[in-house]
């Protein structure tokens, strides 16, 4: 029976590495964490040959000393609490010490502190969510990609207003590129202990990914107040400004990152720099995300009421109208373009409605590029046309190639592309319009 109990704790402890992707506290740090106070604890004891029982880590948790006879209890380890396996926070577990040494759990942690029926249904859960956002930011990333070929590769889409929205889509991919290469290097084998992971190529994979997320939102705040600046100012130097936007897009998640970091390997450098233990160090990051996200919803009402009033002014006519009514339809879709929709859980402590916060942030939000790619490209009504007249200008190109082919193998085989033969032909047809006219003339 007790080794079917500790199969099942060790059952638990390798649903860690899954939980730890997730957690804003990851399981197994939860465990090297405890473990370290409790080393501190004995090394730190004045009185170690006291007589009793001694300190004891049990890998799950740390009892201190007790006198023969006496009964120690304490409530359920803090790693069950991370992984929610039970109504831990209620239960307790005790040790009697004897003279024999400390005895065994009474009720066992695995009775005491977990519900395994449930421990399926939690593997399942981030099984689940960690393959949502998997197929995500996959499709976030082939979506975008084709979206920056189609803006580069038309000239005439080439514009202040899309060069911010392919700014835009390199944040989105580059953020895509950074969850993957963080999945790969924390959680590559499913028994990985990343606390122990101190090098210098884990910290800068965080750097990288802190930064890429953090560019991502600034850019979500541009886009914002790109939209915002047209509607308030007449006269509007989008050259001067498109430069500033260069300046916050990219240098200000740059200079913010930095700090973080230096604070981070001076003051808190423990483990792989993926646990936010210290509030202060952390907001340093969190802080302007939270500060964009807000500012971008005080604008989108701003827009909302902007775009109200044009709407209901007298001196709007039918056609300016539609544009404007056109305007607040393609506000409305820009929500989650915006990240309007991330301050539901902005201000909320990171430990409460987890489950919730982990499938709208990771599940729901690893589709936003997707959506950004729909909507700034794929649904645009400037790259369709230009599209429709690739298309047709490449279909009438290959229709007179084949054409030409047929009837005239010595110009296909001279190397004379499709737009050189539209002229021979129509030159060759207004010659032979000439000639017939000229015969049909009488002579004077």
């Amino acid at each position: 029976m007790s080794g079917k109990k500790n199969g099942s704790v060790l059952a638990v402890l390798l649903l860690l590495p899954l939980a730890c992707c997730m957690h804003s506290e990851h399981g197994d740090c939860v465990i090297k964490r405890e473990q370290e106070k409790c080393m501190e604890s004995i090394a730190s004891d004045n009185d170690p040959d006291r007589p009793g029982c001694p300190w004891m880590w049990d890998n799950v948790t740390c009892w201190q000393p007790a006198a023969v006879g006496d009964m120690v209890t304490i409530s359920c380890p803090e790693i069950f609490v991370v992984m929610g396996l039970g109504d831990e926070e209620l239960a307790k577990v005790s040790r009697n010490c004897t003279e024999d040494g400390w005895s065994d759990t009474f009720p066992h942690y695995a009775d005491a502190c977990t519900n395994f029926d449930n421990a399926t249904e939690i593997d399942l859960y981030y099984a689940s969510v960690k393959a949502l956002y998997t197929v995500g930011y996959s499709t976030s990333l082939v979506s975008l990609t084709t979206a920056m070929v189609i803006l580069c590769r038309f000239r005439k889409l080439h514009c202040t207003r899309n060069f911010i929205h392919m700014n835009l889509f390199v944040s989105f991919i580059l953020r895509a590129i950074s969850v993957f290469i963080k999945d790969g290097v924390l959680y590559a084998e499913e028994d990985s202990n990343h606390c122990f992971l101190r090098t210098v190529e884990c910290k800068a994979v965080m750097v990288f990914f802190h930064y890429c997320v953090m560019s991502n939102y600034f850019w979500l705040f541009i886009e914002g107040l790109y939209l915002f600046t047209l509607l308030v100012e007449t006269f509007f130097p989008e050259r001067t400004y498109f430069y500033w936007y260069i300046i916050i897009g990219w240098g200000m998640p740059t200079a913010c990152v930095t700090v973080w970091a230096v604070l981070r390997l001076h003051f808190d450098d423990i483990g792989c720099w993926d646990i936010n233990n210290n509030a202060a160090i952390w907001w340093v990051i969190k802080g302007p995300v939270v500060a964009s996200i807000m500012i971008n919803f005080v604008l989108f009402i701003g827009i909302i009421i902007i775009l109200v009033q044009k709407l209901q002014s007298p001196d709007i006519g039918g056609n300016e109208s539609s544009i404007y009514l056109r305007l607040a339809r393609s506000t409305l879709l820009l929500i989650p373009l915006f990240g309007i929709h991330y301050t539901v859980f902005a201000f909320s402590p990171e430990d409460v409605s987890k489950r919730e916060r982990l499938v709208f942030e990771l599940g729901l939000g690893s589709f936003q590029g997707f959506v950004v790619a729909v909507l700034y490209c794929f649904l645009n009504g400037e790259v369709q046309s230009e599209m429709k007249r690739k298309w047709r200008s490449w279909t009438v190109n290959r229709y007179f190639a084949v054409d030409l082919k047929h009837r005239h193998p010595s110009l296909a085989s001279s190397g004379v592309n499709g737009g050189t033969q539209l002229s021979i032909l129509s030159k060759s047809s207004s010659q032979i319009r000439m000639s017939s006219l000229q015969a049909e003339t009488p002579a004077t």
